[in-house]
């Protein structure tokens, strides 16, 4: 049971996570985080390693909401389900923000979708830390 918990409650931190980039990157395109941008080249690069047919640009998009709200939700799902859950999805929240920030350049993703500007850095981290205190909120309350 606590597994499923966990496994809830890193799925709500992933809903609040993709909720707020889809939300932000329409009302403040020029400076929004566009995460979905560098989740979309990462399927691409698989794709073309693989020698795989690539989607178009609506199935690219599908697929990778959906594979960033699975790979979340099972990343969020470290919180647990203990006392110090709420602590816990803060840490995974504002790790994964930097990784967000600092790791797409490295992996050959670009830069821009996630460090265009200051405001852009701030938000990024934001909304991963934003859907780690999700997690953890959701996990403190089902035990």
């Amino acid at each position: 049971m606590s597994l499923l918990r966990s496994l809830a409650a890193g799925f709500a931190g992933a809903i609040a996570l993709n909720a707020l980039h889809e939300t932000v990157r329409r009302l403040r395109p020029q400076d929004a985080p566009r995460m979905d941008l560098l989740g979309e080249r990462g399927l691409r690069q698989l794709l073309a390693k693989a020698d795989a047919p690539q989607p178009n640009d609506q199935q690219a998009y599908l697929l990778t909401l959906a594979g960033d709200v699975l790979s979340n939700s099972l990343y969020y799902s470290f919180v647990g389900n203990d006392k110090r859950s709420p602590r816990r999805g803060l840490a995974l929240g504002v790790a994964a923000g930097v990784g967000g920030v600092l790791l797409p350049g490295p992996l050959g993703l670009g830069t821009a979708p996630s460090n265009r500007t200051p405001q852009t850095q701030a938000m990024t981290v934001a909304w991963y830390t934003i859907g780690g205190l999700v997690a953890g909120a959701v996990a403190k309350a089902l035990r």
